[in-house]
């Protein structure tokens, strides 16, 4: 029981941490569904990974990556600056490559791989505002957009990684996890060398 009590504080802290509130959905004219981080019984799927934090971790960074995915792919057609449309196709690929190995992970887990945060505003989400802001926006005035939007994407990304590792159960889950603190720090260090 003890170890159900601590799985579950650290799948609130690892929530808390990203901003991720509890608060309504809009009111529509269709029955609200409810949309709760999805954790299996361990004891119902044995062989697959049963950590509550994993779970909550893949449920974010995996949308938190596709968000960054579009972004990024639109900075690579729109800004005409050619070192941070260079760093900005890179970074896409790599993003890409992490939802590579996220995804059988969220298999794995047996956990959907729909976006449990939709329309939640988190830290470090790119969220359809974002994206619609970023279209608005023209030359200079879009790779400002872009640059604040995708800095805090990286930041809270390696943040809430950070977390999964600390709090984390599964040694998949919390490898992908370390690796990816890793990366950020290296893509944080090459935005400030473009967007400088």
């Amino acid at each position: 029981m003890k170890a159900v009590h601590a799985t579950a504080a650290a799948l609130v802290a690892l929530l808390v941490a990203t901003g991720c509130s509890s608060a309504p959905e809009p009111k529509t004219d269709s029955p609200a569904r409810p949309t709760p981080v999805s954790t299996p019984d361990a004891s119902s799927t044995p062989g697959t990974l049963s950590g509550a934090t994993d779970a909550a971790w893949l449920q974010l960074m995996t949308p938190m990556n596709e968000g960054a995915v579009e972004l990024l792919t639109m900075a690579a057609d729109r800004t005409t600056d050619p070192g941070l449309r260079s760093w900005a196709n890179d970074l896409a690929d790599a993003h890409r490559a992490e939802l590579g190995r996220m995804r059988p992970l969220l298999k794995e887990l047996g956990l959907p791989d729909t976006n449990v945060h939709e329309g939640h505003e988190m830290p470090g989400m790119v969220t359809p505002g974002d994206l619609a802001q970023a279209r608005a926006a023209k030359g200079a005035a879009f790779e400002k957009v872009f640059v604040t939007q995708i800095r805090e994407h990286l930041e809270h990304s390696a943040r809430v990684s950070r977390s999964e590792v600390d709090a984390g159960s599964e040694a998949a889950a919390k490898k992908l996890a370390a690796a990816l603190v890793e990366a950020r720090r290296g893509e944080l260090d090459g935005l400030k060398r473009v967007a400088a």
